[in-house]
């Protein structure tokens, strides 16, 4: 499929060689574990919870004091690389290589001490993710991964899962915070889907949804409205265990657009047609 992320073909353009992929998987995945270490020494402890702007968009001490761990590791262990921090921004020289880190993916859950939140370090090159690592503290879990090595949940080797049929699928998708402003905010797609799957589920935090879909725990995911550090290390996850990544449509994969589709290989032309069916719901439908 020419629209899906080839994470194979992606390791061959990024033009490093294994051993410098293996150096760097490791880099993102002692990051993420030391920013899921912060985390859960701030968990049910939190001294301050503040919005962004936008309903739902929080911030706390423990997104800042993750991201500074995190942050300070990366600069320390690759200095030459560029970083995209949700929480602090750019820093660094651009180049192709760019550290994509959520120091907090699922700040909601975290803020209502709802056990399904994670640290995700991704790297990208020339837009496209490459590898990464995304720690689920509270599972004791965390999922990495490389073109060279494939993709793993603590040291064990992950595939996604052969799940071919829309109608024996498990799906998870989520709602952007701009849901409350546009039409195009995924109600449509998730009430339709739920009709045509055994079920659809809504996690609240896109690199453990990505990490499920990796491990074959859920067979597809579809959302809207994402930031690059939202689906970095995610994207590559699902990519080097097998899974195919694109958008709705036929689209090369752009973590900057923030559309996508991560399925088992054979489940993503059914669900992205399955999309491609579906109009917005009327706003009088839902009380906006």
């Amino acid at each position: 499929m020419t629209s899906a992320l080839n994470c194979r073909q992606v390791a061959i353009d990024a033009d490093l060689d294994a051993s410098s992929q293996q150096v760097l998987a490791e880099i993102a995945r002692t990051a993420s574990n030391l920013g899921a270490a912060v985390l859960m020494q701030h968990y049910g402890r939190l001294s301050s919870i503040e919005s962004k702007g936008r309903v739902g968009d929080l911030v706390t001490n423990a997104d800042l004091a993750a991201e500074q761990v995190v942050l300070d590791y990366l600069r320390e262990h690759t200095p030459t690389i560029a970083i995209l921090a949700e929480e602090s921004g750019s820093s660094g020289t651009q180049g192709a290589l760019c550290w994509c880190v959520d120091p907090l993916d699922g700040t909601t859950n975290f803020a209502h001490g709802y056990p399904f939140f994670a640290t995700s370090v991704g790297l990208i090159w020339k837009g496209q993710p490459l590898l990464g690592s995304v720690a689920v503290p509270f599972l004791n879990e965390t999922y990495w991964c490389s073109p060279n090595q494939g993709s793993f949940l603590n040291d064990n080797p992950i595939h996604v899962s052969d799940c071919s049929s829309l109608q024996d699928s498990l799906l998870v998708t989520g709602f952007a915070y701009d849901r409350h402003e546009l039409i195009d905010n995924n109600y449509a797609e998730f009430c339709w889907l739920t009709h045509r799957c055994r079920g659809v589920r809504r996690g609240g935090a896109a690199a453990v949804d990505l990490a499920f879909v990796a491990t074959g725990r859920l067979d597809g995911y579809w959302e809207r409205g994402l930031a690059p550090w939202d689906l970095a290390a995610g994207a590559a996850l699902v990519a080097c265990a097998g899974g195919s990544v694109g958008d709705y449509k036929d689209s090369a994969f752009d973590v900057v657009q923030g559309r996508i589709l991560a399925t088992s290989p054979r489940l993503h032309l059914p669900l992205k047609q399955e999309l491609a069916c579906v109009s917005p719901l009327p706003p009088k439908l839902y009380g906006a």
